[in-house]
């Protein structure tokens, strides 16, 4: 019969693994608490850094549908649950890692695909969403500026066009016609 508090960690985890948007495995043999506090400051507001234990944590990601990290709880193990923008926690944890090498990377998940420690790392080396979204945005508004020339060109044109012959006839139709000789010409 298993313990309650085994089975609360165990509902508590698998909640954690289906509402996160990545997960990663890391060792983290020979950090200090000091070190681990840093650590947890460095994956920023959006992920939260936990020291598991393997068996139960087995258990959770089995439960929540992810089968691919059985072999990564080997050790000591810790699990960064991350629920917005798995960039920033990847980079903090690549970072923290350089720092301190006793941090070792395992692997994890994002959106459900198993990912290997050099594809958290390649991970890392993106640039947030945030900056991703606002390279978009200035590139669309570059593309409707360009657009809005390429349409106004014409349009310029034909009012130029069209001014400079409302012009000549208001002074009388130089170099047009007048409508009594047009008339008389038949």
């Amino acid at each position: 019969m298993a313990r309650p508090d085994k089975v609360t960690a165990v509902e508590e985890m698998t909640d954690k693994f289906r509402n996160s948007t990545a997960t990663m495995v890391t060792a983290y043999t020979g950090l200090t608490v000091a070190q681990l506090q840093d650590l947890r400051r460095s994956l920023g507001e959006n992920a939260q850094y936990r020291v598991v234990k393997n068996t139960l944590t087995k258990i959770a990601a089995n439960e929540a549908g992810i089968s691919h990290l059985d072999e990564l709880f080997v050790g000591s193990s810790a699990v960064a649950f991350v629920t917005g923008d798995p960039v920033e926690a990847a980079k903090g944890l690549r970072d923290f890692a350089k720092d301190n090498p006793n941090l070792i990377i395992k692997g994890g998940v994002l959106d459900g695909k198993a990912l290997s420690a050099d594809e958290i790392k390649k991970l890392a080396d993106l640039e947030s969403r945030e900056v991703l979204l606002a390279k978009l945005a200035g590139g669309m508004k570059a593309s409707m500026a360009k657009a809005a020339a390429t349409f106004q060109a014409p349009l310029t044109k034909f009012v130029r066009t069209a001014d400079a012959l409302r012009s000549q006839v208001e002074q009388g139709g130089a170099g047009t016609p007048a409508p009594a000789e047009a008339e008389s010409a038949e």
